[in-house]
């Protein structure tokens, strides 16, 4: 690749990390995460990456725990539409949006984080009350513990086992007195995961 390229490249990398950085730094700051929880969406991303870091997770991954739930800032209506009782479906919203930039193997587990908590429900007796009030609630929504055939056809699934972890650091990533990672720092992750024939 000429150095013009990498140039270009390395440009249009930052542009969309500045892009996704913007809805972070605006609305993931303002909006409590879930609608009400004690941490705004912006921290818990951070600790959802930070959980992944700990972890050792290859930098696709991390890149996942992050933007796992920007489809709560694209659709801004979500909190609405959870206290009438609908399911936002912002795992697809984040997953087919992020799309545009990243590879599967960052897109398809933040598709999956939400069938992987109805999942662990349904394998894990102990899962469901590990969750906060709020994501059991939202769980009801989302359809419940799965069934054994639902289980079945999910273990099956492509990045189906990044999910389940990426579930997990989703699931402790809610302590507003918890110090978070540099968001630069996390932004070089996002930069990095770019999918470059996607731009």
């Amino acid at each position: 690749m000429e150095a013009s390229a990498i140039e270009n490249d390395a440009a249009a990398r930052k542009a969309i990390a500045d892009y996704i950085c913007t809805l972070f730094e605006g609305p993931g700051n303002q909006q409590w995460y879930d609608g009400y929880e004690a941490v705004s969406q912006t921290r818990h991303a951070l600790q959802c990456a930070q959980n992944a870091i700990v972890a050792s997770a290859e930098e696709r991954l991390v890149s996942a725990a992050f933007l796992h739930d920007i489809g709560h800032l694209i659709d801004l209506n979500g909190r609405d539409k959870f206290q009438s009782n609908t399911d936002a479906q912002h795992e697809e919203i984040g997953a087919n949006w992020l799309g545009q930039w990243f590879p599967p193997s960052v897109t398809e587990p933040i598709r999956r984080h939400v069938a992987a908590k109805r999942y662990l429900c349904a394998t894990e007796p102990s899962y469901h009350a590990s969750l906060s009030l709020v994501s059991q609630r939202s769980l009801e929504l989302q359809g419940g513990a799965m069934s054994a055939g639902e289980c079945a056809a999910f273990e099956k699934i492509r990045f189906s086992a990044d999910a389940i972890r990426l579930r997990r650091w989703d699931d402790y990533a809610k302590d507003p007195e918890k110090p978070l990672p540099n968001f630069q720092d996390v932004m070089a992750y996002i930069i990095r995961s770019v999918h470059v024939s996607a731009m």
